[in-house]
């Protein structure tokens, strides 16, 4: 079964590269995705169980004026517990140390198997770090919008209590997910690109 499958998945590859390049991606970038779904709820706990962290706000770059007339921040960690507060730190933590390690082993996934690149792996993390954090002052961006209400509505407005949150938690590692996906893929298509061996190249 599995012979049969590396097969037709090597004659796939040949007929559609293009096509299976995306498959491949979409396949280990929702792995990622499970993957930021343990963790960042994980590390929630843990700074909120051991630290104060989420009594320390966290408040920075503010970039004009929020809806309800308020300070916008880029970055809106106010201190104390969701919904009421912003998750303070603890919260700015916990989301970043996840996209963090989610995008090492997405980077390294992605250049071996989905794109198989052999040039500079040096210059490609290079691109890849500049994108990953034009990315995330966007989605932080973006993060002003939604995080507040989804919470409100699944602790509060539906009564959810610590499973709203959980499920709040996890809506919003979807959110960001997605803006990197649909970002990231024509970035790896420049940085992760396949050159000829030199012998190949002497041969043409």
């Amino acid at each position: 079964m599995i012979s049969r499958t590396r097969t037709w998945w090597a004659g796939f590859q040949v007929k559609h590269p293009e096509l299976s390049k995306f498959a491949m991606f979409l396949l280990l970038s929702n792995g990622v995705t499970l993957l930021q779904f343990v963790l960042m709820p994980a590390f929630r706990w843990g700074f909120e169980t051991y630290t104060d962290l989420m009594n320390v706000s966290f408040q920075v770059l503010p970039v004009g004026e929020a809806v309800d007339g308020g300070q916008y921040y880029m970055f809106d960690y106010g201190q104390g517990a969701l919904p009421e507060g912003g998750g303070g730190l603890a919260y700015f933590l916990a989301v970043q140390i996840t996209i963090l390690i989610a995008q090492v082993i997405n980077f390294f996934a992605q250049r071996s198997i989905t794109f198989k690149s052999n040039t500079s792996i040096w210059w490609a993390a290079l691109w890849y770090t500049i994108a990953y954090i034009v990315i995330t002052f966007i989605a932080a961006a973006a993060q002003g919008f939604y995080k507040a209400p989804i919470y409100e509505l699944l602790i509060t407005g539906w009564g959810w209590g610590a499973t709203g949150e959980t499920v709040a938690d996890v809506a919003t590692m979807i959110i960001n997910a997605a803006i990197s996906f649909w970002v990231f893929y024509p970035i790896f298509k420049l940085i992760f690109r396949q050159v000829p061996a030199e012998s190949e190249a002497v041969s043409a």
